[in-house]
């Protein structure tokens, strides 16, 4: 089911927006430190792949998808990698990928049985069920939970990221050298406030990824997702196409008003659907997750790059000061 973004998520839009881009940036240099420590090149790549004449140049040094023919089985039947590929350089995104029930249903069982790590902190150790005692436990609002390299030890998720279909859309969008650089599982929680500091960690509003030159991110609800549970949101072409502005800023995020005015109100996508519904898109495009209002959301996000894969990053794991 698709449909277009509402705006009952700006009361807290409008608050993660209030520390100021300068309190937002200085948040963030712990990570980047990390980043240019862990790989030099990370820098270059932060600094330039936020310009579309760089990203072009990048993208004509792909290199040619590997004669090797990929023939082991698809659990997603007989879907085209080329296609989706196609579509995805058109629209930076494509829906119709579907998780088989005894896979969806077994990551999402792991992931009830598995405790995750609040608002990207490890300090916050808890199981989803538990999310409201651990607010109260902890005195403070969660609003995310993420298993980081604990999504390993699910036999079910790993064969997500392994499969053949995967790789093969990967090579088509990216190049031959498209390789596997995150795997991640987390859960979105509903809750009654947030802090300043969780909303500027949050993805409540619509940015653009920079953790590779060229990138391609699959989706997977692991959860029934309505309107109410935080719905992933796309804006369709905005892959291939950047506003000035967003091109000279240190900032990935923006106010929803000023995306939409700029792309159209028209080309933003509102993704739903029942647990196992799955998607991929290029995440240079802007996105966001919307706000968990009524009932928690579990996603997986496998995704593939062109460069050296960040250990720390991996699964998700950014550094908070």
């Amino acid at each position: 089911m698709l449909a277009t973004p509402k705006s009952k998520s700006k009361d807290l839009e409008a608050i993660a927006r209030s520390g100021g881009t300068f309190r937002r940036i200085t948040a963030r240099i712990p990570t980047y430190l990390a980043d240019v420590r862990e790989k030099p090149t990370w820098l270059p790549m932060f600094l330039l792949a936020r310009t579309m004449p760089f990203r072009r140049a990048h993208w004509l040094l792909a290199k040619p998808i590997p004669a090797v023919k990929i023939t082991a089985p698809s659990m997603f039947g007989t879907l085209d990698g080329q296609t989706i590929a196609a579509e995805l350089k058109r629209t930076g995104i494509f829906v119709g990928l579907t998780l088989p029930d005894d896979i969806h249903r077994e990551i999402a069982r792991f992931a009830k049985q598995t405790p995750c790590f609040g608002n990207f902190e490890r300090k916050l150790e808890f199981l989803a069920e538990e999310h409201e005692e651990a607010e109260r436990r902890f005195g403070r609002s969660i609003l995310s939970g993420h298993h980081y390299e604990r999504v390993l030890d699910c036999k079910a998720a790993v064969a997500v990221q392994n499969d053949p279909l995967l790789l093969e859309v990967a090579r088509h969008y990216l190049g031959g050298e498209a390789k596997l650089i995150t795997t991640r599982t987390w859960w979105s929680f509903p809750t009654k406030a947030a802090s300043e500091a969780d909303l500027s960690r949050a993805s409540f509003k619509y940015h653009f990824d920079l953790d590779d030159w060229r990138m391609l991110k699959f989706f997977f609800y692991l959860s029934d997702v309505d309107e109410n549970a935080g719905p992933h949101v796309y804006v369709r072409g905005s892959h291939q196409r950047r506003r000035l502005k967003h091109q000279l800023t240190m900032l990935v995020g923006h106010p929803a008003e000023e995306i939409l005015d700029y792309y159209g109100a028209d080309s933003a996508m509102t993704l739903t659907g029942p647990a196992g519904t799955g998607f991929v898109e290029d995440p240079f495009g802007f996105h966001m997750g919307s706000l968990a209002r009524q009932t928690p959301r579990l996603m997986m996000e496998v995704g593939f790059g062109v460069s050296k894969p960040s250990k720390r990053r991996y699964h998700g794991e950014p550094v908070i000061r």
